[in-house]
């Protein structure tokens, strides 16, 4: 089968990191070390297991830091490499094993690519208290050969995620295998565009319902991808009927930002520091740095970019004992001023993916509650797949969603059907 395969390498560490900023072949071009290259399909792992037929997958901007090299590398050891990319997955079950009940041939599926240690084969004593606990998107044996015995008698190799997995290909290719556990039917009623957000909208939904506003909260959004927007719906969707300030860069993610909940949109410089200083925030200026601000601020930021700048405006933005979550991919950060942590006394909370959440009073995987959502809402969902490409032109889908803002791209999706998604 077709698949994108990418190899981690010191000289594509050393090619990406001199000439990615020149040259976007260094990136996912000739010079890099992604290939669209025929690959073997990977055979059922055991009876739980099924066999896909991969539909479409978004393009992440994780995926976009692991091309580049520009992810923190306090992250390498929980995967494995070489992979066939792609973590948000919509896909079609093709056959399953004697021990699947709960998906069937012909089903549409939504996958959770995180890796329990059920999926690692570990049962009983073995199992770690975050999967115990249904937070396997923490698994705490991400880093160990699972005890899952493949052909040829090899051990299931590391890796928290499938899409960055050696054994385990992501969706950026034509066929793979998931868990029963990783599988959720979905509703003929949601469209594939819909569908193939279910992962990252999922995440949005899984730190809403771990850091939920009351009713007096002053919200920010920072960002403007999947997460963000998705972040802005999940509030809504889950009765959040407060303030909820978005900040977008552009025209078109103002609008989407608008159509799913905010209630009011501004841009990042003069018009968020109006809408902070509309809390009730005062401005005062230091001798040396930017201007600092006391009373008001936000008492629930959702950061959903992850650099430098953003979290250090989460933290000044915040007022006192507000709680700042951080769902963008923060990693090294230099310069940040960590004053207004301790001297506001914030709470700083980071989510990862989905697990197992409390949900109309009972335990529902966080999937199963987007779908619901998703039904519930009859949110515009499906316009945040802005551009959908065949895995044949992989290198103008990763320059699009490379160069998002250039293109009015909010989500990228390849398929390997050359008519896009179905």
């Amino acid at each position: 089968m077709k698949a994108l395969r990418f190899n981690v390498t010191v000289p594509g560490f050393l090619i990406a990191r001199s000439l990615g900023r020149v040259t976007e072949s260094a990136v996912f071009g000739r010079l890099s070390g992604l290939r669209l290259t025929q690959v073997a399909e990977t055979l059922l792992p055991g009876s739980s297991w099924a066999s896909l037929r991969v539909l479409g997958c978004g393009i992440c901007g994780s995926d976009l830091g692991n091309l580049s090299y520009e992810s923190s590398p306090s992250m390498e050891p929980f995967g494995s490499f070489p992979a066939t990319l792609g973590h948000e997955i919509l896909a079609v079950v093709e056959s399953v094993g004697s021990g699947v009940s709960r998906v069937a041939p012909g089903d549409r599926v939504a996958i959770d690519p995180m890796l329990s240690c059920g999926v690692r084969g570990h049962s009983g004593e073995a199992v770690c208290p975050s999967c115990r606990a249904g937070r396997h998107g923490t698994c705490e044996m991400a880093g160990e050969e699972g005890a899952l015995t493949l052909a040829g008698g090899r051990a299931l190799g590391p890796g928290l995620t499938i899409g960055y997995h050696r054994d385990l290909p992501g969706g950026w290719g034509e066929r793979m295998v998931a868990h029963e556990s990783q599988l959720f039917r979905l509703d003929p009623r949601v469209s594939s565009r819909a569908a193939v957000l279910m992962e990252p909208l999922s995440i949005g939904v899984h730190a809403v319902l771990n850091a939920p506003p009351t009713r007096n909260d002053r919200v920010l959004v920072i960002g403007s991808g999947p997460i963000a927007l998705g972040t802005i719906w999940a509030l809504r969707a889950t009765g959040f009927g407060g303030t909820v300030i978005a900040q977008t860069k552009r025209a078109h993610e103002a609008a989407l930002a608008s159509a799913l909940g905010a209630s009011e949109v501004v841009a990042p410089g003069v018009e968020a520091r109006e809408a902070l200083v509309a809390t009730g925030a005062h401005a005062y200026q230091p001798i040396v740095g930017d201007e600092v601000f006391a009373g008001g601020g936000f008492t629930k930021v959702f950061d959903c970019v992850g650099s430098r700048s953003s979290v250090d405006q989460s933290l000044r933005y915040a007022s006192p004992r507000a709680t700042v979550v951080l769902l963008g991919c923060a990693g090294e950060l230099r310069r940040l001023d960590l004053s207004f942590l301790w001297s506001r006394e914030l709470n700083v909370r980071g989510f990862v993916a989905y697990g197992v959440e409390d949900w109309r009073g009972a335990r529902r995987h966080t999937m199963e509650v987007t779908q619901e959502l998703i039904l519930e809402s009859g949110a515009p969902l499906e316009r945040l797949v802005t551009h959908v490409f065949p895995l044949s032109q992989y290198r103008d889908a990763l320059s699009v969603a490379a160069n998002h803002g250039r293109h009015e791209a909010i989500r990228v999706v390849l398929t390997p059907r050359e008519s896009g998604l179905p």
